[in-house]
């Protein structure tokens, strides 16, 4: 299964913020921003997102990614060869 990863690293470095100036605004302890950053988070919250797009300037897009990790790739294949029969 895939997972979701934020660019909130990358949106740190292109706008030159740190992440103490981002979690002030935000209001949340850096050690929860820090499990948003590593991907270690088991739900996002909507809010969160919005105040992220807010803080950026730019889309929900923009900073939420999905990652497809190989083993999905191959079953998705060996899944679609079955419906096709």
């Amino acid at each position: 299964m895939g997972y979701l990863h934020l660019n909130i690293e990358k949106q740190l470095t292109e706008k030159d913020i740190s992440k103490n100036a981002l979690c002030s605004f935000l209001d949340i302890p850096r050690a929860n921003f820090n499990r948003y950053c590593r991907d270690e988070f088991q739900r996002i919250d909507a809010n969160l997102i919005c105040k992220l797009c807010a803080f950026f300037g730019c889309t929900a897009g923009d900073l939420i990614e999905f990652v497809e990790e190989e083993s999905d790739k191959a079953l998705y294949y060996k899944n679609l060869k079955k419906f096709k029969t």
